[in-house]
């Protein structure tokens, strides 16, 4: 940390799905001028070549079933170096407002009274309709787009998920976090009225060189994960949408 004592600022920047080309104009700035960067898992690599020389980097991201630091634990270093007048960048993978915790860091620095801003970044469900060709929206068709985790803070399904909206035929559902409980999810789902041949997507490694996309059904997506999901980060997204589209070609340089 820095020995100045005038009052910090914290930026909270998104970093996107993880290809450092997605990051915007204004990230970038951020990083090359912060004296700390606190980053997740998902936001390291070559993202991290945009830091300073001199900034500390701090690894505080958290990943299901990995040990993590907790959250009071990353608020409590936020508050920490700002105090010490730093300029310091959250950097959190995707959008920060989308289940990144952002409210309960944002309380810790209002309750410290330090500064912040937020900087959006580009969340993996777009990034993944992208990757498969697709759009998210459609007339007539697809008029809706709802974004849900697929779990709670102890890793199980959400008990109070409002699954009439979540089985709408009509929308675009992408579901975070998805793969250790979308099983039960999808069993819940075509209870509520889904059909079994629902078109759904696994995006796996969302716009890095490990991408993996893999297009299949509800029911289908349902029993491909009930045995061994795999640790890679990912989403789902399923709808009218989902079967569509081809895989991306590698845009010619």
């Amino acid at each position: 940390m820095n020995g100045r004592q005038t009052p910090g600022f914290v930026s909270f920047v998104g970093s996107g799905p993880g290809d450092p080309e997605l990051l915007t104009l204004k990230a970038v700035a951020r990083l090359k001028a912060a004296d700390a960067v606190l980053f997740d898992d998902l936001s390291a690599g070559p993202i991290l070549a945009h830091a300073r020389a001199e900034a500390d980097l701090v690894a505080v991201g958290k990943r299901a079933g990995r040990p993590s630091p907790k959250q009071d634990h990353v608020s409590r270093l936020l508050v920490d170096y700002a105090r010490t007048g730093a300029r310091v960048v959250r950097l959190k993978s995707g959008d920060p407002a989308l289940f990144g915790r952002l409210e309960e860091e944002m309380d810790a620095l209002r309750a410290a009274g330090i500064g912040y801003e937020v900087v959006p970044g580009v969340t993996s469900a777009t990034a993944a309709a992208a990757a498969a060709l697709i759009p998210l929206t459609r007339r007539l068709s697809a008029r809706r787009v709802q974004f849900v985790t697929g779990h709670d803070v102890a890793g199980a399904l959400p008990a109070d998920l409002n699954l009439p909206a979540l089985a709408d035929p009509l929308a675009t559902t992408v579901v975070f976090m998805p793969k250790r409980t979308f099983p039960v999810l999808a069993a819940r789902l075509m209870e509520h009225g889904l059909p079994a041949d629902t078109p759904a997507l696994l995006a796996e490694n969302v716009s890095r060189p490990e991408q993996r996309l893999a297009r299949g059904t509800l029911g289908g997506l349902a029993r491909d994960l009930a045995g061994d999901p795999g640790h890679a980060p990912a989403l789902i997204l399923y709808g009218p949408l989902a079967g569509e589209g081809s895989p991306g070609a590698a845009f010619p340089v």
